[in-house]
Parts: structure tokens; C-alpha cells; sequence
């Protein structure tokens, strides 16, 4: 039996996601698929087209995810679990998202296209005027700065050389100053031209 045909048997000739009759075929659930059933759905064209463009995504047709979220397919659930995420911002969405439960094997295939993710923000480090600081920049200390633990003071206008960023905290950088490697806070300096 071919894979379009196992689909068909196993969908009752209907789109696994939306329950259309028409327009079916065999969808690829991506990354990587070896074209088995096991690994592919049979979707109706609106949906593939919509899975394939977000930009056409019409949010009102996908309030069909109520039923077929619930499938023991997991190609079925993977694709389910993607436009729900891709829908997040619509409040049903995301409370079908939130009823929604993957195996950890099928949220790791759902999570491979990176569908979801959050896209985070680098973390920046800003000097005292709100230029931005690159490791290796020269900065000037807008402040005499006690250093703890050196036993110095060190003073406004001197440069710090070659800082580099303290990578999870953006308040922070650090550079030598009297041959010490300290922190410093990015609010008492200012980026040297």
C-alpha cells in the first residue's frame, strides 16, 4: 500500500487537520521526513498552502486544532502543536496550546523547524548616553569608582581599553584599570570615540 493510500485508510479520505474532503494530499511533515505515513499527513490544499506561507494564514480556519490536536498521530500532533504556536497570539490558540500534551520524542520533532521559539532580543550594553558597546570598544569612567577588594580609587577619565561584555548581564562589562581586570557598571562610562 502506498503512503498516499495508508493516509487515506487511516484519515477516512479526510484533511487530518481541518476535516476537508477536497483537494487532499500527502504533506511532508518537515524538517526531515522519509515519506512514510508515519511521517506525513493528508492535508487539504488550504491548509498546506497556509502551513507553507505563514503570511496567508487565515486565523479563523484553524479553530479546527480544537479537534485535531487530539489525534494519537503524532505527525498529526507535531503539525497541530506548530500552527498553534504560530497562532500564539490569539487567546483560543494559546489555550489550546496550553491543553495540548506531546511525548517528549514528538515535542522534539514539533520543535525542530524552531516553530515557537521566542526570538530574543541580544542582550545590549548600553554606556551612559545610550550608544552601544562592542567588545574590544574604549570607554571613559564618567565617575571616580571605588574598587572593592583593590584597595584603589578609580578615577574619572581614565580610559578602560579593550572591555569585553559580561554576557548574561547587560549592566556589566569589564576592562583593566591599574592593571586590576574589574567590573564595571556601563552606567558610569562613556564610549570613547
Amino acid at each position: 500500500m502506498s503512503t498516499e493510500q495508508t493516509l487515506h485508510a487511516r484519515s477516512e479520505s479526510k484533511c487530518e487537520l481541518c476535516g476537508a474532503a477536497d483537494n487532499l494530499g500527502v504533506y511532508a511533515v518537515p524538517p526531515t521526513s522519509d515519506g512514510s505515513a508515519d511521517q506525513c499527513i493528508l492535508a487539504c490544499a488550504v491548509c498546506q498552502g497556509q502551513m507553507d506561507d505563514p503570511d496567508t494564514l487565515e486565523v479563523n480556519h484553524w479553530r479546527c486544532l480544537n479537534d485535531s490536536m487530539w489525534s494519537q498521530i503524532p505527525a498529526v500532533q507535531v503539525m497541530a502543536w506548530r500552527m498553534l504556536k504560530r497562532l500564539s497570539a490569539e487567546p483560543w490558540a494559546q489555550d489550546l496550546s496550553d491543553m495540548l500534551y506531546l511525548d517528549e520524542d514528538t515535542l522534539t520533532w514539533a520543535k525542530a523547524t524552531g516553530e515557537g521559539e521566542a526570538k530574543e532580543e541580544a542582550v545590549r550594553h548600553l554606556d551612559s548616553n545610550g550608544a552601544v558597546l562592542e567588545a574590544g570598544d574604549t570607554v571613559t569612567l564618567i565617575k571616580d569608582l571605588d574598587v572593592k577588594g583593590a584597595n584603589f580609587t578609580a578615577k574619572r577619565g581614565t580610559a578602560v581599553r579593550g572591555i569585553s561584555l559580561v554576557a548574561d548581564n547587560p549592566e556589566h562589562i569589564e576592562g583593566r584599570v591599574n592593571g586590576q581586570q574589574i567590573v564595571i557598571l556601563t552606567k558610569y562610562v562613556k564610549k570613547s570615540k
